[in-house]
């Protein structure tokens, strides 16, 4: 019987050497999040039902009630949780060797790449440069966090390729990476040329979108209502509860909306259907407006939500962490900015600055959490 063995370890060796053994027995691994509360890990093995979870200090600690995997069983991993609990994705070992492959095609590596992991290992924005590197045997090194002066360390010992979230990008000197995969959040308009902006989810293990383009093997079709549905061989075989979200010819119905473009074949998102802003009758997508907010000097850091308004139906607000040592930005030049990009409805009606945006552990923006906040007057 196959066995899922929780990882309740740091990135480094540890770490690799756990997974490593884990897949030589035959069993798959539930990444957990070392920094995470111990409430909230706790309630992740409940739910997950590993057999066992191996900890920092080595030891192996048997845990009642387990729920086996199948045979080509490689991960489970968790999802975000940013609209709701925390699902488990199981994911084969066929499906994350083809990721591997065709990813590592996509952005170009070589025989002395190097990839840097420093991202959670408990998602798959940074589970999946792991795996990257040990299927297609690639170097790698890790980092247990995004530390701007741990990641040029890792840069002047040959790091070549990495994965970030885009706040990061700012913090760190681009320039050495030969590529840089970004997602997470909204990309930013103006990026580094080494930037490639992908688009994926944990159900697919990671990005199988790059620049608008789906990967070899992988498809993406639009519904009518415009909600972006995608299959792909890297696709989960189902959540560990037993449910799966794959019709029944294997597409996916991500919850996004987007367009593909009739004569390049790309793909745009435009986000989240829950996320729609509707402002005067008009639709704005946050995303798009946080992109071109975020090419301001004076912008650190940006949120777009929709308040309730009575004459407008939701007013655009733009939630602003100012860039220190800079003049905060106004909502004349915002909206100035924005009206230069987008149509004029996206134009924030309202700036609000504020000291940090929440956001999960691999940089995905809370985002009904700062609409819920700053709905009912909270700052």
């Amino acid at each position: 019987m196959r066995e899922l063995i929780a990882l309740d370890l740091p990135a480094g060796p540890a770490f690799l050497q756990a997974l490593i053994s884990v897949w030589e027995d035959g069993d798959a691994a539930l990444p957990l999040d070392p920094k995470a509360p111990p409430a909230h890990n706790a309630a992740m093995l409940d739910s997950m039902r590993p057999a066992a979870v191996l900890d920092a200090h080595g030891e192996r600690h048997k845990l009642p009630g387990s729920l086996p995997v199948e045979d080509g069983d490689a991960l489970v991993v968790l999802t975000s949780g940013t609209t709701g609990e925390p699902k488990g994705a199981v994911h084969t070992h066929q499906g994350i060797e083809y990721a591997a492959f065709c990813s590592s095609t996509a952005a170009g590596v070589i025989a002395n790449s190097c990839w840097l992991a420093c991202l959670p290992l408990s998602h798959v924005g940074g589970l999946s440069v792991v795996t990257r590197a040990v299927l297609t045997g690639t170097e790698l090194q890790m980092l247990e966090r995004a530390d701007p002066k741990g990641i040029a360390e890792a840069q002047r010992q040959g790091a070549t390729h990495v994965s970030l979230v885009p706040t990061l990008l700012g913090r760190i000197d681009p320039e050495p990476f030969h590529s840089i995969l970004l997602g997470g959040s909204a990309i930013p308009i103006d990026r580094p040329s080494n930037t490639i902006a992908t688009y994926g989810m944990t159900e697919s293990f990671g990005g199988v979108v790059y620049e608008g383009l789906a990967l070899n093997g992988v498809e993406m079709r639009t519904t009518p209502d415009g909600l972006i549905e995608l299959r792909s061989p890297t696709m989960l075989r189902s959540y560990r509860d037993g449910s799966n979200p794959l019709d029944a010819q294997g597409w996916l119905r991500t919850g996004d909306l987007g367009q593909i473009d009739s004569a390049t074949g790309m793909l745009t998102v435009l986000g989240r259907v829950d996320e729609l802003i509707v402002t005067g009758g008009e639709k704005v997508w946050p995303h798009t407006v946080e992109a071109v907010l975020l090419q301001h000097g004076a912008v650190s850091e940006v949120a777009v939500i929709g308040i309730a308004d009575p004459e407008w139906g939701q007013r655009v607000v733009a939630l602003v962490v100012p860039m220190p040592g800079q003049l905060p930005l106004s909502l004349q030049a915002a909206r100035e900015l924005v009206r230069n990009h987008l149509p004029v409805a996206s134009a924030p009606k309202e700036i609000r600055l504020v000291d940090s945006l929440p956001r999960t552990s691999v940089g995905k923006l809370r985002r009904m959490t700062l609409t819920e906040q700053h709905s009912s007057g909270e700052r």
